[in-house]
């Protein structure tokens, strides 16, 4: 998950302090997250997925074929941690 997080920031062409501007993390954390130092709460995850406009589905697939349900597994835990 969280090399796929640092995938998507080098294809939207981010760097992490752009990436911190974006989404309000900032800059410590996303080197944290990306190294694999710290783990992302949801709403932090949330945050950088809002920023690099992905979904967070995406960070745990390996290909499209399990984006759908990749996406239903993504909504029972957000749904989850809402309640």
């Amino acid at each position: 998950v969280l090399q796929r997080l640092k995938e998507a920031r080098e294809k939207a062409q981010l760097s992490q302090l752009e990436l911190s501007y974006r989404s309000g993390v900032s800059q410590n954390m996303i080197t944290y997250i990306e190294t694999g130092k710290r783990t992302p709460t949801l709403t932090t995850l949330l945050k950088l997925c809002n920023a690099l406009n992905i979904t967070p589905a995406v960070l745990f697939v390996d290909s499209s074929d399990d984006v759908k349900t990749a996406k239903a597994t993504v909504i029972d835990l957000v749904t989850r941690y809402m309640n």
